[in-house]
């Protein structure tokens, strides 16, 4: 059975931005992301111990990167990548998202200003992550505990990110220890105005326009990512079309049902299983893209965005209790795996 739009966020659809890729510019969109961020000033940002403005060592300079900490203990390590269509978002825009990680996670939670586009198009924003991945890694000793904790997550074109850097962690051997997907990009083949790669994915048409997201949004935020279409096919931009996902970190990959993303990040979660990836899903019954930073506004976003910060953080904390003999970390870094022979969070 299908759940119907949550009536809170109904309400909510058309006071958000983002809407009108006819008029919208780079420093438009990011003009209203910010606005909409500075809107929520009344309503104090949940707390954390501490927060540290740092750098971390992107691909070419050295990138602004925030810090945020709920303690000094020993913690795993988490790097965030924001979402705004690699173009919009920024530290401000998802500041209150890196907290929450944090709080509900217990990690020390490392949020990174990527190169955005138009001024730096892919694969800037790509090579910065994979960079700083590196960078923490390095400098773990300033940041959690061991390289055994280290994690990526982001939302939306942060969760592009995310996914495209742990396969490259993957091909590199940095053994990171889970990846939290919130309704990530995919599959950006054809631009998003292809009919045929289109078809493929029923939600961009079903979810075409109505719920925030849309589908001529994300082909105006695609547009603005890539200096050709062709680059769309590449892995880097489409973790959907990499040649395998095996050995690639333990998942949690949420969705949203009315969102035009849907179904390529369910087409990433499928992949992932096949691979033999031990794989949670969050499907975000009744919700849209974007419903990690609802959760003030909708109860149902809150507790969906909860459930899913849970269940990476038990990812994250079973790294620490890896072992050889333990079949939940036997992953292959090459080759294929049966998702039987790893085991699969329901």
């Amino acid at each position: 059975m299908i759940s119907p739009l949550d009536p809170v966020i109904a309400q909510i659809i058309p006071l958000l931005p983002l809407r009108d890729p006819e008029t919208m510019t780079p420093q438009s969109a990011r003009d209203a992301l910010r606005a909409l961020a500075a809107a929520r000033a009344d309503s104090p940002p949940p707390p954390v111990a501490s927060i540290e403005e740092t750098e971390a060592l992107g691909a070419d300079p050295r990138l602004p990167a925030r810090v945020y900490r709920v303690s000094r203990e020993k913690s795993p390590t988490v790097v965030f990548f924001y979402g705004g269509g690699w173009v919009a978002g920024d530290l401000e825009t998802h500041d209150r998202q890196a907290r929450l990680l944090a709080i509900e996670t217990g990690a020390v939670v490392i949020s990174v200003d990527y190169r955005r586009p138009p001024e730096t198009r892919f694969p800037g924003a790509f090579e910065d992550g994979l960079a700083a991945v590196r960078d923490v890694i390095a400098r773990i000793a300033e940041f959690g505990a061991g390289n055994k904790r280290v994690g990526v997550a982001g939302d939306s074109a942060g969760g592009n990110l995310a996914a495209a850097v742990a396969i490259a962690s993957r091909d590199a051997r940095i053994d990171l220890a889970a990846q939290l997907l919130v309704y990530p990009v995919t599959d950006v083949t054809g631009n998003y105005a292809d009919p045929k790669e289109n078809a493929r994915f029923p939600s961009r048409t079903e979810n075409a326009e109505g719920y925030f997201l849309s589908r001529a949004v994300m082909e105006w935020f695609a547009g603005h990512y890539l200096s050709n279409p062709k680059q769309g096919d590449d892995w880097r931009v489409s973790p959907l079309r990499a040649k395998s996902l095996a050995g690639v970190a333990p998942a949690v990959v949420c969705t949203a049902w009315f969102d035009p993303l849907r179904d390529e990040g369910e087409a990433c979660a499928d992949a992932l299983e096949g691979a033999g990836v031990l794989t949670k899903r969050h499907q975000g019954a009744g919700l849209i893209h974007g419903y990690f930073g609802l959760g003030e506004a909708s109860e149902a976003a809150r507790l969906e965005a909860q459930r899913a910060r849970a269940n990476f953080k038990a990812v994250l904390e079973r790294a620490r209790r890896a072992c050889p003999e333990n079949p939940y970390f036997a992953r292959p870094r090459f080759g294929l795996a049966s998702a039987a022979s790893i085991g699969r969070v329901k």
